[in-house]
């Protein structure tokens, strides 16, 4: 487990919530596969260490190490293509409560691994949970963003509206981030680059990480988000919920 700050620490320790029955899922979509350094999860360990030491159950994974085909359907092997193990990390995400994308920056954009990651979470979005809604309501999302070059909030914007249009919802300061020197400057985790110790992207970090069991907890105990008036099923059967119902003017 990450080393967490005296101050990260105490924050865990004096909490009263139970988060105990919480689920977190983080996509790293760094372009290494393991176990090759990702400077990425070293970001992600702080956030995970914040997670678990409240007793959230959490799993990190590179889509990278599966053989994720390109399309937006959510099993692309009915549509040409001879290997598809989305809907292997489709079940993961349908289980989790709160959900974390993280990206390396390449060229000012998120990489392109997590490019296909949301093209992917959109292939099944249409999917709808036992109330009518689409499936990924009733869970939080966030994301984190490493690199040594400018655009931390360009890829964190992209990313959270992204998840937000798929039906996630988003709390407060659900990103976080750390940018080195531009240029070829050191990596989060290279010796000396200051990453790890930056207080600007702990605080951010440990703000994420509790804002989402927050929410997460919010919404659990609420049963998910109130289904009225964003019922996929019930509109495409005619209920135009408060407005006068077209098939029968």
């Amino acid at each position: 487990m990450m080393t967490l700050s005296e101050h990260q620490l105490e924050l865990c320790e004096s909490s009263k919530w139970d988060f105990s029955d919480l689920k977190a899922l983080f996509l790293n979509c760094t372009l290494k596969r393991s176990p090759e350094l990702s400077h990425t999860e070293g970001l992600i360990k702080i956030s995970r260490a914040i997670l678990e030491k409240n007793g959230v159950t959490v799993e990190v994974l590179r889509p990278v190490d599966f053989n994720l085909a390109y399309g937006v359907y959510p099993d692309m092997t009915q549509h040409g293509w001879e290997r598809d193990d989305w809907p292997e990390i489709y079940g993961k995400v349908r289980a989790a409560d709160m959900l974390v994308i993280t990206s390396p920056i390449w060229l000012g954009e998120k990489s392109s691994v997590c490019t296909k990651v949301i093209e992917r979470l959109y292939s099944t979005s249409g999917d709808l949970n036992e109330r009518g809604q689409y499936a990924y309501y009733g869970r939080v999302g966030g994301c984190l963003i490493t690199g040594n070059e400018d655009g931390a909030k360009h890829c964190a914007m992209n990313i959270l509206y992204s998840l937000q249009h798929l039906g996630y919802v988003i709390p407060p300061q659900a990103d976080a981030g750390w940018l080195g020197e531009a240029g070829p400057g050191p990596s989060y985790l290279d010796p000396g680059s200051g990453g790890p110790e930056n207080e600007f992207t702990n605080r951010n970090t440990t703000f994420l990480s509790w804002n989402l069991m927050h929410l997460a907890r919010m919404l659990k105990d609420a049963g998910g988000v109130p289904a009225h008036g964003n019922q996929r099923s019930l509109w495409d059967a005619g209920c135009r919920f408060d407005h006068p119902n077209p098939l029968y003017r």
